[in-house]
């Protein structure tokens, strides 16, 4: 089998190429289930969010052209799509979708929307029976790297909006928000966005002001908030901690004398703007008042990007995070993809063992214990050194791009039965050749003695009555 992943995203391609591609929810199982029929799909996973759309699938031909089924579900034109689709395959495919699931591909890196979207397409896969004993594996892995960069580093803890860093301003200044009173002067979208950061943080109650009053309703029943008329703007303002400031007016609308006269009113308790208006609606002077604390959209801005800054160092140690657990994950594969063909190359030498010993015994007659015991370590003898070429070339290849064509050989060279090698056969909720659970660090590859207990005694009894000579 083959991990591929194919898709466009916010980097490769712009929006009206990637709209073209895109998946609501509610046709995202149908979506899932047309992949899983599609010849040579042995597992499969579609990721569909406003900035990527990716087909993740385990296949059984390792030739296999994605682009056939985004011609036929999509109807979509794939020569123009050409320059916008990317495509990884094996150890590529699993380090991608580490690396998304630990939003260190997303437009903005570090923000935790991306995990929760992964895990919702893994559940519509689990749904409609798309995902088996690998891939399972694979996006269980992803939510525990994920996991491990949110713990380990600080990629998610720094404002990278200017509504998130107006918030840790505010955070800053106040010690916390709780029972903050908020007033919104201007009814615009960054305004409204900023509004809902600070109530989220646990602001208290929203006031708006708007010169249109409707507008200044509408606003304010979003947030079970009371509109203020315009004109009582200055008579009303001092009963906010936060003012949030953004009407387009060409002059600014607070003055010094204004906020000389809310901290009167106020005794002096601080308050704060963030004036995101251009041209500026707070005078600068005002800033030189002490107990006004006055951030316009550059202030804000050069909090972001010193953040983003620091959000990509911090991605470059969770990029180590994502390498090491590559690592790991491809490791334990190596030993799944090995230990099912070992396993039955080894019963298949045994039983064929045991059938020429029990041929042989009339002729051999009673034996004693010691020479019984010498007969078996002789022929276990000569089989272990049968085994060994092959199972070396098995452990050396397995994880390999080319590891599945060594296996088969093998496979066909001692005719084995390669029915449990079909991941389609598996639960992924159970152990099984191919499956691990991901998510712990004690996960082994199935035992011996379970793989014996899969019914391949007859067909490697019928294999034996062929290979003994009459």
């Amino acid at each position: 089998m083959t991990f591929v992943l194919i898709g466009v995203n916010h980097k490769s391609a712009p929006v009206e190429v990637r709209e073209r591609l895109a998946i609501p929810e509610s046709r995202l199982a149908d979506a899932t289930a047309r992949l899983m029929e599609f010849p040579g799909v042995e597992e499969g996973m579609i990721l569909s969010t406003c900035n990527r759309v990716e087909l993740i699938v385990n296949v059984s031909r390792a030739d296999l052209d994605l682009r056939g089924f985004l011609r036929e579900y999509f109807e979509a034109d794939t020569d123009l799509l050409a320059g916008h689709l990317y495509e990884y395959r094996e150890r590529e495919a699993m380090r991608h979708i580490f690396r998304v699931a630990a939003s260190l591909d997303s437009m903005i890196v570090g923000e935790p929307q991306v995990l929760g979207q992964v895990k919702a397409a893994y559940a519509v896969a689990c749904g409609v029976g798309a995902l088996h004993s690998q891939l399972h594996a694979l996006v269980s892995r992803a939510f525990a790297v994920a996991k491990r960069v949110r713990t380990e580093t600080a990629i998610g803890s720094s404002a990278v909006s200017v509504a998130s860093a107006a918030v840790d301003l505010a955070t800053q200044i106040f010690g916390s928000l709780s029972g903050k009173h908020v007033y919104l002067v201007g009814a615009g979208k960054m305004s409204e966005l900023a509004a809902r950061h600070l109530m989220a943080g646990g602001a208290e109650a929203i006031f708006v002001a708007n010169r249109t009053h409707a507008r200044a309703l509408t606003l304010a029943e979003k947030f079970q908030g009371t509109a203020i008329r315009f004109e009582e703007l200055y008579d009303t303002a001092d009963r906010a901690d936060i003012v949030i400031t953004s009407t387009g007016s060409p002059r600014a609308i607070f003055r010094r004398e204004h906020g000389e006269r809310f901290l009167h009113r106020r005794k002096n308790r601080p308050m704060f703007f963030i004036d995101i208006a251009v041209p500026r609606d707070v005078d600068p002077e005002m800033n030189k008042l002490d107990g006004i604390f006055v951030y316009d959209i550059d202030d804000l801005q050069a909090v972001v990007s010193a953040n983003v800054a620091s959000r990509e160092r911090e991605a470059a140690r969770a990029d180590e995070i994502v390498e090491v657990e590559l690592q790991r994950f491809v490791a334990r594969l190596q030993t799944q993809e090995a230990a099912p063909t070992i396993v039955s190359l080894q019963e298949h030498l045994e039983n064929i063992r045991q059938a020429e010993l029990d041929r042989m015994r009339g002729r051999l007659g009673k034996l004693t214990a010691e020479q019984e015991s010498a007969v078996e370590a002789l022929t276990r003898g000569i089989i272990n050194k049968v085994l060994h070429t092959p199972i070396t070339a098995i452990k050396n290849a397995a994880g390999d791009p080319e590891s599945n064509t060594v296996i088969d050989h093998v496979r066909r060279i001692f005719n084995l039965n390669p029915k449990n090698l079909n991941p389609k056969n598996q639960d992924p909720k159970n152990s099984s050749p191919k499956s691990l659970d991901s998510t712990s660090p004690n996960a082994r590859p199935i035992s011996a003695d379970r793989l014996r207990n899969q019914k391949q005694e007859e067909p490697l009894r019928e294999q034996e009555k062929k290979a003994t000579p009459s």
